[in-house]
């Protein structure tokens, strides 16, 4: 079917977005400024896990730096506290950017929160240490940490709910997965910094200036950021919402987004769920139980995590474009019954010790855990209405994160803690595979379907 015309529009430096069509026919994605949307939203997420991934390894450095102690536990439990911090604020600013991005636009929201990640994480790399400002310095640390937290919390929902609605139908699996493809970057890149600064610098020179250093990096990293943002249009979804609200933006109160969408916010929580619970397990707690609770080497454990995430780097277009083909529920589906099937025995090739068999177990879940990186960019958005998306996405994933994904690492060593039992990063793995399982049941399937609430959308050829 070719295209309907479209009115002559006065010379622009942006590229238009499509125009929707009359209601039910379908709207033409151009390839080029859906590629350019890819990567724009792409980016946010990289940036957000390459700060995860430097605050991470460097966590003992700003310990010493802003939380002076004689205890080397209290001043990595400090600085780790400020850093869950952040998880604590996502919810709260997935209320307030989620329903805002559902009323002015998903661009404008998504420029905003890519400002404030990249002056959250730019500020930090500012900040005077101790040692010159006293209690101030990781007072002003908490409070760059909460303005990312904050920010972050309209970010992820945001960046899917903006490539799902520019997507094709077709392709809506494929190019959603290079949003995660983004997250794996970010962290690569957070992590090996920091590795690559260890091993080059003395400790004196990390202490005095070096640390600052990958902190700065996000400054230029937000304008490169922010102006792919601010070059794109709304999406066709969007702009056919406003279009039907004639003279008005979409308002929708956030009791609609919450109890009108009950349902779906709860499969929304049970799918996060799991894949938060997966993804914070292998990439984040796991160079800490190969260093605290086996004994391996520090470097050669976050070596083997790099390695597993460059792996489903590789992986990652492909098996989006898998779910384009057969369908998101069995991709989703294969990855909980994986979990629970496989979890104690790759737990138990990491156990062993030898490189070759943390390597190989290591693997395993990280190719279980693309299952979820690949499928949920399009899956989540699909779960609700365009008049709601933005918002109903913002809240169920960010309550789900915060309560279940960002306190993995706590809640695992807590239970090892309290039971002696090593194994109980695979139990945990399991019954969060099981939750996933159920809410994977009940979710309908959206590959190469319309998105709720928006017309069919084709690639314009």
């Amino acid at each position: 079917m070719s295209a309907a015309p479209v009115a002559a529009a006065p010379p622009s430096r942006r590229t238009p977005a499509p125009v929707p069509r009359a209601a039910g026919a379908p709207t033409a994605t151009d390839p080029a400024l859906v590629r350019r949307a890819v990567k724009a939203a792409a980016l946010g997420n990289a940036m957000e896990w390459f700060d995860f991934g430097v605050y991470s390894y460097i966590a003992v450095t700003l310990g010493k730096v802003f939380f002076p102690s004689g205890n080397p536990t209290a001043q990595l439990l400090s600085t780790f506290g400020a850093f869950a911090a952040a998880f604590l604020v996502r919810p709260l600013g997935g209320m307030v950017f989620g329903p805002l991005g559902d009323r002015v636009g998903r661009q404008k929201v998504l420029a905003v929160t890519m400002i404030m990640m990249a002056a959250g994480t730019f500020a930090i790399g500012l900040i005077p240490s101790y040692a010159t400002i006293g209690v101030w310095a990781p007072v002003l640390l908490l409070a760059a940490r909460l303005v990312q937290g904050f920010s972050t919390g309209g970010e992820y929902a945001g960046a899917s709910t903006f490539i799902a609605e520019y997507a094709p139908d077709k392709r809506r699996g494929f190019l959603g997965s290079w949003l995660e493809f983004g997250t794996l970057a970010g962290y690569i890149g957070g992590a090996g910094l920091v590795t690559l600064m260890t091993a080059l610098l003395s400790d004196g020179d990390l202490m005095s200036w070096g640390w600052r250093i990958p902190f700065l990096i996000a400054g230029p990293m937000g304008i490169v950021g922010l102006y792919l943002r601010m070059r794109l249009e709304e999406t066709p979804a969007f702009a056919a919402e406003v279009a039907k609200a004639e003279t008005a933006r979409p308002k929708v109160p956030l009791r609609e987004m919450v109890t009108g969408q009950w349902r779906a916010l709860l499969l929304c929580v049970g799918l996060v769920l799991v894949f938060n619970v997966t993804d914070y397990m292998l990439l984040s707690y796991m160079p800490s139980y190969l260093t605290s609770e086996l004994e391996y080497d520090e470097t050669h454990g976050l070596l083997v995590v790099l390695g597993v995430m460059a792996l489903m780097m590789v992986v990652q277009p492909f098996a989006g474009a898998l779910t384009d083909r057969v369908g998101r529920r069995p991709v989703i589906a294969a990855g909980c019954a994986g979990f629970l099937l496989l979890s104690v025995p790759a737990l138990l090739l990491i156990r062993e010790g030898s490189l070759l068999a943390v390597a190989l177990g290591m693997g395993a879940l990280g190719m279980l855990l693309v299952c979820f990186t690949a499928s949920m960019p399009s899956a989540l958005p699909a779960l609700f209405p365009t008049r709601v998306r933005y918002g109903s996405l913002s809240i169920g994933f960010n309550v789900s994160v915060s309560l279940f994904g960002g306190t993995t690492p706590l809640v695992v060593t807590a239970l090892i803690g309290a039971t002696g039992d090593m194994m109980m990063p695979a139990y945990y793995m399991m019954a969060a595979a099981v939750v996933g399982g159920v809410a994977v049941w009940f979710m309908t399937e959206s590959a190469g379907r319309p998105l709720p609430g928006s017309a069919p959308a084709v690639e314009r050829r």
